[in-house]
């Protein structure tokens, strides 16, 4: 483990470290890649825990109990819902435990329509068309922290692979519109470079090397070839009557295009002409390559077809007969997944069984829900199916259930989902948390740490069996520990803690400094809250200074009951809920026993 600011000293409470797992043979030094370690910290109990004592630890928490929680889990990752509304859902999906939590909220300024994460998840950009702008969340906090405007509504967003730019394309409504990217600096949050390109829509890719930008004019037939280190457009390709989606292949080293009337075309950089053009029936939409950059799937929604174009024949290999509408491809490693319009069913292909011209395409399919995923409320770019960190699965996005389902490859229907808390989810993203191979055999992951204390690291590996515990100790951080020394200490001073219902009862706070014990004086800002439990009753007042550090209020209960008072000081930072608070159980007035006598 090490300091993300790359300063001298021990690792601190409260700050980001990075974790790397080293995983090699030990016998030939072989890094061993695609695994899933699993990592957990937990407080070290008196001592370094023996083999046995790590393998018992390590099984509680894969075991899930409530019981045994680490303090940090570093295998987690947040689901990310793109609503209707102008908000983003961030779940902790805790599919293990058959629940799931909602973080929080994150609140745009008005409905988002596409999004891009950077390459360590630090940072989420959304595009809002309604507000010409670009939100800037950062995945710390969840706070939007600033928006980047554009020249016309933003829709399309994409990260070049380096992230270093942002490329947004905008459009606007009228024919005569400004219409083209902006290119946003993903550093300084700034916008760098505004190219007009053709008149839209736009779809977005890059090559891996993020020398080009391929930007598709869809009402001018063309694609836009643009120099990343010039800022400026290259070249214009014609790519067929609309081309509306783009992708690009790195075995070809070309961006592949799919328009409206049937065109595949395959753009070279450096070539006024397309390289390879095939064609297909009209009506195509998106196109994606799987793992590998050879195998490209194309969809036809109203044909109800997936095309597979090999890009090395340069020739449609395979088309296969799906479900009513199809509109989006998802892969994993090992899996390609059709969203349709028009069905709850999701297809699955085995990649390992496709590419042979002429042999059927071999299709698996499960219940997307039960409404079709792709079936949206306001159509969107971003993806509704995306793969799960640490695990050969998916998640899928459902607008019209207000759910995300979990399908584990390889089951007959999804293994769980939550609900969406009544929104309806456009697309889904997922922020990982969890160790990442980064490169062969090396898997890295970056959390802020806790509390100050001895810590142990607990790994474990499946494939190969592995259960490790690493000695952590995080030094106490000056600043945190500065922030949690209290500003004022506060002491309740009352003579009972029993009063009857309509008594006039002063209640008093004793306010003094945390060093010396002085009374504190003078503060005009000492607010008491006062209400009963259970009940709606509840009263807000100043209190008066009195003296000698003693600060005072008269209440009047209304009714029996319990009574719960608290102090606020907000010049020295004490809201309500963080100041010490007093009990007080009031009673209704006894009635005399009534006298009696003879005559």
């Amino acid at each position: 483990m090490e300091r993300l600011d790359q300063k001298d000293g021990p690792l601190l409470e409260g700050e980001a470290a990075r974790v790397t797992l080293t995983v090699k043979d030990s016998h030939s030094g072989t890094p061993i890649s695609r695994l899933y370690p699993g990592a957990w910290m937990d407080r070290a109990q008196g001592g370094a825990s023996t083999a046995d004592d790590c393998q018992k630890k390590v099984q509680s928490f894969i075991g899930g109990s409530i019981l045994s929680r680490p303090e940090l889990d570093l295998n987690t990752y947040y689901a990310l819902s793109l609503n209707e509304d102008a908000t983003i859902s961030v779940v902790d999906p805790l599919f293990g435990y058959g629940n799931s939590k909602l973080l929080t909220m994150v609140f745009l300024k008005s409905p988002g329509e596409d999004w891009a994460l950077t390459g360590d998840g630090d940072r989420l950009f959304v595009s809002m068309p309604d507000s010409n702008r670009v939100a800037v969340v950062e995945s710390d906090t969840w706070k939007v922290v600033t928006e980047v405007e554009t020249p016309a509504r933003p829709r399309r967003v994409g990260m070049q692979p380096d992230g270093h730019y942002l490329w947004v394309a905008y459009d606007g409504p009228a024919p005569e519109s400004p219409s083209g990217v902006v290119a946003i600096d993903t550093s300084r949050l700034r916008k760098v470079a505004d190219i007009k390109t053709g008149r839209g829509g736009h779809d977005l890719t890059f090559s891996d090397d993020s020398r080009f930008v391929f930007v598709t004019n869809e009402a001018d037939g063309n694609v836009s070839v643009i120099d990343v280190a010039q800022l400026s457009e290259t070249r214009k390709v014609v790519a067929g009557q609309r081309p509306v989606s783009i992708t690009w292949s790195a075995q070809s080293k070309a961006a592949w295009v799919s328009a409206l009337d049937g065109t595949i075309s395959a753009i070279d950089p450096a070539s006024p002409e397309p390289r390879a053009r095939i064609q297909a029936e009209p009506g195509l939409g998106q196109i994606r390559f799987a793992p590998g950059g050879r195998l490209a799937f194309v969809v036809n929604p109203g044909k109800n077809q997936v095309h597979i174009v090999d890009a090395a024949s340069g020739r449609i290999a395979q088309t296969a007969d799906v479900e009513a509408e199809p509109d989006q491809i998802a892969f994993s490693d090992e899996l390609a997944y059709i969203r349709h319009r028009g069905s709850e069913t999701v297809l699955v292909v085995p990649l390992k069984t496709v590419g042979e011209a002429g042999k059927a395409v071999p299709l698996i399919d499960f219940p997307g829900g039960q409404h079709p995923p792709g079936r949206l409320p306001v159509a969107t770019p971003a993806a509704g199916i995306v793969q799960a960190p640490g695990a050969p699965a998916v998640l899928v996005a459902n607008p019209e259930d207000k759910a995300i389902y979990y399908y584990k490859e390889g089951m007959a229907a999804p293994m769980g989902h939550f609900q969406n808390y009544g929104k309806q989810p456009r697309a889904v993203l997922v922020v990982d948390r969890s160790l990442r191979e980064v490169r062969p055999g090396v898997y890295e992951t970056t959390a802020k740490m806790t509390t100050a204390g001895e810590y142990e690291l607990a790994l474990f590996l499946d494939s190969p069996s592995l259960t490790h515990c690493f000695p952590v100790k995080l030094a106490e951080n000056p600043q945190l520990a500065a922030a949690r020394k209290p500003a004022l200490t506060i002491e309740p001073a009352v003579d009972k803690s029993t009063i009857a219902v309509g008594e006039d009862v002063a209640v008093r706070f004793k306010i003094s400094s945390p060093d010396g014990g002085a009374a504190r004086t003078g503060l005009k800002d000492v607010r008491i809250l006062t209400f009963l439990s259970p009940g709606i009753w509840q009263q807000r007042q100043w209190a008066s200074e009195i003296g000698g550090g003693l600060y005072e209020i008269h209440f009047k209960p209304p009714e029996a009951g319990v009574y719960f008072v608290f102090l606020e000081v907000e010049s020295a930072g004490i809201p309500f809920q963080k100041s010490p608070y007093l009990v007080l159980t009031a009673e209704a007035a006894k009635i005399p026993a009534a006298q009696g006598g003879s005559r």
